[in-house]
């Protein structure tokens, strides 16, 4: 009778934890069928991953710890959905894994994750921000947007539509004479009604050679028949050169699931003079088509143009693609 009791017990107890906690898989599979040309060579073409988000699959789940305290926990890995491939060789987990806490105060998240800046840098992105956005061909301040390894991160809840993030890697690289080489990055966010604004900051790093530093200000407008948006980015290096960088576009929704989206980025980066190194040119137009709540269909083009400070081009990159993204 006794040991009939303490199984009983020892089931009712399970079932408590299994009502508190919770996991879920979860992913995207986004792929690409095209025509790429460069600068100099002829078109080719080709299937490849990502066209509007990378690929990716993933555990997150959470428990109730009481009180309005959770306990939370996300990994997740990266692949190349054109060949199979891990995103990145040799990491189980290349986008995230991370353990952390949430409640009323915010959430706290330690492991490898994106970092604060991330949160803000494509937040006012034109052509789905994906391959075909011209920001991803030319900001430079893209590069700051990193899932950083042995890293902090903190973001606040929203207050009247204010919220903000920051967070801190630790480089775990210091010798007896070098210190470590850590990396930081804060954002904030504002959205109530049909407008949002952002800001983010990061700074990298680089030990002896000194620091570069990333600033990324966007900000979106909805009209009820389009939504504006425009970002703005600027780059100083640890040399003294500097990158100025824009972009600006439109979302215009055709139909309850079709929505049409043009942009166009521009980036001068010059020395510490003044003097022009080089300026980039990008433009791009996609539509996105939803055949459900879960898949995009989605036609696009782009292409991004770079010259150097004598104006001749050094590189250019046309890309034509259609595609298809499923969120599961």
């Amino acid at each position: 009778m006794k040991k009939s009791l303490i199984a009983l017990a020892v089931l009712a107890a399970a079932g408590a934890a299994s009502a508190q906690s919770s996991v879920q898989l979860y992913g995207t599979a986004d792929v690409w069928f095209g025509s790429v040309k460069n600068l100099g060579q002829k078109a080719q073409t080709v299937l490849e991953d990502g066209g509007v988000d990378d690929s990716r699959f993933g555990l997150k789940g959470s428990e109730d710890l009481g009180g309005g305290l959770k306990a939370i926990f996300t990994l997740e890995q990266g692949f190349k959905l054109d060949n199979g491939a891990q995103a990145a060789a040799g990491q189980a987990f290349s986008r995230e894994a991370t353990v952390g806490l949430e409640g009323k105060f915010g959430t706290v998240k330690l492991g490898k994750q994106f970092n604060a800046f991330d949160d803000v840098s494509g937040a006012a992105a034109t052509v789905f921000d994906g391959a075909l956005t011209p920001m991803n061909n030319v900001f430079e301040s893209g590069a700051f947007a990193t899932n950083d390894n042995n890293t902090v991160k903190y973001l606040s809840p929203s207050f009247s539509g204010f919220s903000g993030s920051v967070s801190y890697s630790f480089g775990e690289n210091k010798t007896a004479t070098v210190d470590a080489t850590n990396n930081y990055a804060l954002a904030g966010q504002y959205a109530n009604g049909p407008f949002a604004a952002g800001i983010g900051y990061a700074v990298k790093d680089l030990g002896a050679a000194g620091e570069d530093k990333a600033t990324r200000l966007n900000g979106s407008y909805n009209l009820g028949v389009a939504t504006l948006k425009a970002s703005y980015g600027l780059v100083d290096f640890a040399n003294n050169n500097e990158t100025n960088e824009y972009e600006i576009g439109v979302d215009y929704p055709v139909a309850s699931n079709l929505v049409l989206s043009a942009g166009y980025a521009f980036s001068k980066k010059e020395n510490g003079a003044g003097a022009k190194l080089s300026e980039t040119n990008g433009f791009g137009l996609a539509a996105a088509y939803l055949l459900s709540k879960r898949t995009t269909a989605y036609v696009g083009a782009t292409q991004a143009t770079t010259e150097n400070a004598a104006g001749v081009d050094t590189a250019k990159k046309t890309v034509y693609a259609v595609g298809v993204k499923h969120n599961f």
